[in-house]
């Protein structure tokens, strides 16, 4: 049953922006330099003639979407840009009148096709992965969003419940949320303000004893300097996962540095996150990290909130990787392996409790992921993909509005702050961070909210 709310895609434009990072971020192994967003603005009508104009942004993050062994960094990067694109023009062929949840169900089969198309067309030596996809197809996903909200002249989040779509959520979920729809799991406003998860990367100098080449922009060089600059209270700490000794010392000095400087603030109370990315072979490792860690810090680890995806994301593939003995001491989220609701229910049965939501996974998949989280008991917590300008604001805009979500991560200030630029003076509260958090009360408007 159609609403008069339903929209059709009028027009669709996408382009592409490059932005250098102002240091180089490791992560799972890796070292990223730059940032590729890809940006669109989609113009829809609903059926009864109103027009919405809608952006959406996002970083086309490869290198964590597809850390490929057989094809390049570079190459995967164009076969993602070139998805977005061709995932635009399909987009533009939504001419059937329906709410933006439905179109993103539509568009899933299509997005597979044409992820195929690509890698045959690029003589590709393995099929391009479904998280890949999902990143690629998330900027528009979200612009559909904003302009569906935009022409209603309400807040994205305020269009969920059955007066916006008369299907429930059985049809995009399964039958245990019957008679349910996104509203139940969604707040009509978001939370004035939410800690800010600050990024400690595997090559961030800790202190000026570590600081060895000073980038000299008027920026914080050290985590001693952002804790104060920017009155930190949360802290997400990127591990190897395969250098015990590593791990378990990083986090103790970054407890000690940290410790020293919130003294001096007075602050008696902050936290950390643990990502390995995938790099433990087992839980064992996890488990006598843990044990070390609880010997060398104590502190430290009553510190820690959660821990990120510590194994392989491909949960099929990797039975054995059991997170049930780590989950009954912090919270363990898988990230890289949800990309759908069979993923977080084969993760649930391998011991995982929390499910980490990503902009970037696509605004619907995100929301739904949400949904169900929420509805089977689990952990939540929004992640980063080092996203600028836009695309923070989006990914911070479902942290606020998704009950349970305790802080935000945004690293996109640390590593590529020229991509705030053009939206620092209109969000003020959201860019420029002065007692650890992020405004978010600010992210009322029509659309998703900025």
């Amino acid at each position: 049953m159609t609403k008069p709310t339903d929209i059709v895609v009028r027009e669709v434009s996408p382009s592409t922006e490059c932005i250098q990072y102002r240091s180089p971020m490791k992560f799972g192994g890796r070292v990223v330099n730059e940032v590729t967003l890809f940006n669109v603005e989609v113009t829809v009508e609903t059926q009864n003639g109103k027009i919405g104009r809608g952006f959406g942004s996002m970083t086309m993050g490869n290198v964590w979407g597809w850390p490929s062994q057989k094809v390049d960094s570079t190459e995967t990067l164009a076969a993602m840009v070139d998805i977005a694109n061709r995932f635009s023009t399909q987009a533009a062929t939504l001419t059937e009148a329906a709410h933006p949840l439905q179109h993103a169900r539509l568009l899933h089969e299509p997005l597979r096709q044409i992820g195929n198309q690509v890698a045959a067309e690029r003589s590709l030596p393995e099929a391009v992965p479904p998280l890949a996809l999902l990143v690629a197809a998330s900027p528009i996903d979200a612009a559909i969003h904003d302009a569906y909200g935009k022409a209603l002249g309400l807040n994205s989040y305020n269009t969920l419940g059955p007066e916006f779509i008369s299907e429930d959520l059985s049809g995009f979920l399964n039958a245990d949320f019957a008679g349910e729809h996104l509203d139940l799991y969604t707040s009509r406003e978001p939370q004035a303000k939410m800690p800010l998860y600050h990024l400690v990367g595997a090559l961030d100098p800790l202190d000026d004893e570590e600081l060895q080449s000073p980038v000299g922009d008027g920026l914080p060089e050290t985590l001693a300097d952002w804790i104060v600059a920017d009155g930190l209270s949360h802290l997400k700490i990127k591990l190897n996962g395969d250098d015990l000794a590593w791990d378990v010392a990083r986090v103790a000095k970054i407890d000690t540095v940290a410790s020293q400087v919130q003294a001096q603030r007075g602050v008696e109370a902050w936290f950390y996150s643990l990502d390995f990315n995938e790099k433990c072979a087992s839980v064992e490792y996890v488990l006598e990290f843990l044990a070390k860690l609880k010997e060398a810090s104590p502190a430290a680890l009553d510190r820690v909130q959660y821990i990120e995806q510590p194994t392989h994301r491909d949960l099929k593939k990797h039975p054995e990787n059991k997170m049930h003995a780590a989950a009954q001491i912090k919270p363990v989220v898988i990230d890289e392996s949800l990309i759908d609701l069979e993923s977080l229910f084969l993760a649930r049965e391998q011991g995982y409790s929390g499910v980490a939501l990503k902009a970037c996974k696509g605004h619907s998949e995100a929301l739904l992921m949400g949904a169900a989280a929420q509805k089977y008991g689990l952990f939540l917590c929004v992640q980063d993909l080092t996203c600028p300008g836009a695309s923070f604001l989006h990914s911070a805009s479902l942290a606020a509005r998704i009950p349970t979500i305790a802080a935000i991560e945004g690293n996109g200030r640390q590593y590529c702050p020229l991509g705030n630029e053009a939206w620092r003076k209109r969000f003020p509260s959201m860019f420029e961070i002065t007692d650890g958090t992020v405004g978010t009360g600010t992210l009322t408007g029509p659309g998703l909210g900025f």
